[in-house]
């Protein structure tokens, strides 16, 4: 039998996700239906799942099972969805457009987004705790304080809330960075991590290359986000083209210019791909998956 190729590999992965979450979600007939029509909405038929295809690449360097790194990669998308879901209330950012369809609020009302946005995030802890992630409960634990951190204060949930506050301010490309570490790099940080615990021990030097190999997956993919809202279109995009020049946010594009913010997503990508040379051919998808997020269309 040939090797399957990373687009082949990719589809399988982003399959088996979908089939993950519509068995995680609750079934849009069990009260309260119309919360959960709106959080299979939220999720379901959308995304490219690079969350969950990091956890399954990372897993790979561990030998994880891949009923275990379903069940994480559940967890992060859930965490990711209602993120875009309270990101695109008219408190937050005010959009209509999610992955082609019109975002929750809009589709259902304002209160009925919020509480989608909760009730997906007490879902995310609940489906990583109902099963068993790896051989050590302890570890399990500590794995979903992991999760915790990397949603709140001081991850994504921080990293919103600095962003919110710099609209309209000039940010140096240091303060640019601490923003996107927290804003969009700790879910991604944290899906390598999580998917690389639910195998065989790596060690703590593994480990920490690792997490350097997150971090800076997680920049290169917000420097290639910010490309992408300054010159691809709504349709492509799947979400309103050009939202962030007209709120007044600060990033890469606006910040360094086009050019600059393309070169430095391939010294990015090439910091990772030296990481990940050390872990030979098992790092193999993982290699692979930095350099499509270096240059994906949409």
């Amino acid at each position: 039998m040939s090797p399957r190729s990373f687009s082949q590999w990719m589809g399988d992965i982003q399959q088996r996700t979908e089939i993950a979450l519509d068995q995680a979600l609750p079934s849009a007939d069990i009260a309260p239906e119309r919360l959960h029509q709106a959080m299979r909405y939220a999720v379901l038929g959308g995304g490219k799942r690079v969350r969950p295809l990091l956890v399954h690449a990372a897993g790979q360097l561990a030998q994880a099972d891949a009923a275990r790194l379903d069940r994480i990669a559940c967890a992060l998308e859930l965490i990711h969805a209602y993120s875009l879901v309270h990101d695109d209330m008219p408190c937050m950012d005010d959009d209509a457009l999610r992955r082609g369809k019109p975002t929750v609020h809009v589709e259902y009302d304002e209160a009925t987004a919020l509480l989608v946005g909760d009730a997906l995030q007490t879902l995310a802890f609940q489906h990583i705790a109902d099963d068993t992630v790896c051989d050590d409960p302890a570890q399990q634990v500590a794995m979903i304080r992991q999760l915790a951190v990397a949603s709140g204060s001081r991850g994504m949930a921080g990293g919103q809330a600095i962003d919110l506050a710099s609209v309209g301010l000039e940010l140096s490309l240091t303060e640019l960075e601490f923003m996107h570490i927290h804003k969009t790099g700790a879910l991604i940080r944290a899906s390598i991590a999580l998917g690389a615990q639910c195998g065989h021990p790596l060690g703590d030097e593994a480990m920490a290359s690792l997490d350097h190999v997150g971090k800076v997956i997680g920049l290169l993919f917000q420097i290639v986000d910010d490309i992408l809202d300054a010159e691809a279109d709504t349709a492509t995009l799947g979400k309103t083209a050009g939202k962030d020049a007209a709120n007044d946010k600060p990033t890469y594009v606006s910040l360094l210019g086009t050019s600059r913010a393309r070169e430095l997503a391939e010294e990015m990508c090439q910091s990772a791909l030296d990481s990940l040379a050390t872990f030979g051919n098992n790092a193999q998808r993982l290699s692979e998956l930095t350099r499509f997020i270096v240059r994906r269309q949409f």
